[in-house]
């Protein structure tokens, strides 16, 4: 927290400099999310110039430049007082109580992934497809990801390395590729185990047709369909004509019978 410069006094000269003092305060935590250490800097113009000692309950001179002799006086005004000293002892107990809340909604709390496999040609006729597991939305950022084919395990060696990168949201995303040759029936599966899950997340991955023959099955497809609409409609036309005369329509003879 800090507080806004001062505006330019309307009797101060035109070419005077702006300056800022701003009172910074910090709660580093251990990984169990306990307070590790408090501190509480008045700086100026971003310059530590006065550090409180949490301690010895007193303000000491932390800038050892030029400005180190009126960092000295305003730590001895500081401690003469108990302002100063009251209202850093407020904020370190701000830090104790909020440390526990913030560290359950932050660090403890997990989210599940995503997870998609993306395939992509490579042109390369040993390994023609390119699948790429995309896993993303997930925390704590630790994500285990392997490969399977047909149900056995890829090594390491057979895909790329992966790494966790932030999103921004406090969740995370990463991506797994591996350069395949698949036949019919080969299943590829990408297996995801996350702090969050109770089991592993799979996705599968199956080849299928390729473009240009998935256009010829869709328009050899489309042309049956047509022909068998046209054959089923002059079937029924031909049914719905009446009967030439004298013929026969269900071994009854039809026309004029001379008795």
């Amino acid at each position: 927290m800090g507080s806004p410069p001062a505006l330019p006094s309307p009797h101060c000269p035109p070419h005077t400099g702006a300056f800022m003092v701003h009172v910074a305060n910090s709660c580093p935590l251990a990984a169990n999310g306990s307070l590790l250490s408090f501190d509480l800097t008045v700086a100026f113009n971003k310059n530590p110039l006065v550090c409180y000692d949490p301690d010895g309950l007193r303000f000491n001179a932390c800038d050892w430049g030029l400005l180190r002799g009126v960092a000295g006086q305003i730590a001895v005004a500081f401690n003469n007082g108990s302002a100063w000293v009251q209202r850093a002892e407020a904020r370190r107990q701000a830090c104790s109580k909020l440390a526990a809340q913030f560290w359950a909604q932050t660090a403890l709390r997990r989210t599940q992934p995503q997870v998609r496999i993306v395939p992509a040609q490579t042109g390369s006729p040993s390994v023609p497809i390119r699948l790429t597991c995309h896993v993303w939305g997930f925390y704590p950022p630790e994500v285990t990801i392997i490969w399977l084919h047909n149900g056995d395990i890829l090594g390491p060696g057979d895909h790329s390395p992966m790494s966790a990168i932030p999103n921004g949201n406090w969740t995370y995303q990463t991506q797994v590729a591996l350069s395949v040759a698949p036949e019919v029936g080969d299943t590829y599966t990408c297996s995801v185990q996350h702090a969050s899950l109770e089991e592993p997340l799979l996705e599968d991955w199956r080849p299928g047709l390729t473009l240009e023959v998935t256009l010829m099955v869709a328009v050899a497809t489309v042309v049956m369909v047509l022909g068998l609409s046209l054959l089923f409609i002059g079937v029924y036309c031909w049914r719905a004509q009446p009967p030439a005369p004298g013929g026969c329509l269900g071994g009854t003879l039809w026309g004029s019978m001379d008795l």
